[in-house]
C-alpha cells in the first residue's frame, strides 16, 4: 500500500472541494446551470473517489447500505412532499406560490427544497449503484 500513498494525498486534498463544488452547484441551480441532478452525480463521484483510493469496505464503513437505502427513499418523499404541501395548501401539485407569504419567495423556497430532494435521491441512486456494481461485501469466515 506504500505506493498508493500520492494517490491517498491527493484524494484527501480534491473530495473536500469536489463535495464543496457539489454544494455549489445544489445550491446555484435555482439561479443558473445546475441543480439537484448534477449535484447529486458530482457528490456521488466524490464518494467513488474515495472508495478507489482507500477501499470498498473502508466506502462501506462511512455509508453502509441502510444509509443509502434511506437517501434515496428520503429524497423521493422530500420532493412528492414538497408537492402534497403546496396541495394542502391550497395550490396545485409542485406549485411553489403558496409555500410562502408572497409568490416569488414561495417558487425560490419550493425549487430549494425539491432541488434537494433530488440531489439526495441521485448521489443515493449513483452510490447503491457503485456498491451493486462493485461486489458484495465478503463474509469474515
Amino acid at each position: 500500500m506504500r505506493h498508493h500513498v500520492v494517490l491517498r494525498i491527493v484524494a484527501k486534498l480534491l473530495i473536500p472541494w469536489i463535495l464543496l463544488y457539489a454544494l455549489y452547484v445544489q445550491f446555484h441551480g435555482d439561479f443558473g446551470p445546475g441543480g439537484g441532478f448534477q449535484a447529486g452525480v458530482i457528490f456521488a463521484a466524490a464518494f467513488i473517489l474515495y472508495a478507489l483510493i482507500f477501499g470498498l469496505e473502508n466506502a462501506r464503513k462511512a455509508a453502509p447500505s441502510n444509509i443509502v437505502r434511506v437517501g434515496v427513499a428520503l429524497g423521493v418523499l422530500i420532493y412528492a412532499g414538497t408537492g402534497v404541501a403546496g396541495l394542502l395548501m391550497g395550490g396545485r401539485y409542485l406549485d411553489y406560490s403558496v409555500l410562502a407569504h408572497d409568490a416569488a419567495h414561495g417558487q425560490h423556497l419550493g425549487i430549494l427544497i425539491v432541488e434537494f430532494g433530488v440531489g439526495l435521491t441521485v448521489a443515493s441512486v449513483m452510490i447503491a449503484i457503485f456498491f451493486s456494481f462493485a461486489g458484495r461485501p465478503r463474509r469474515k469466515d
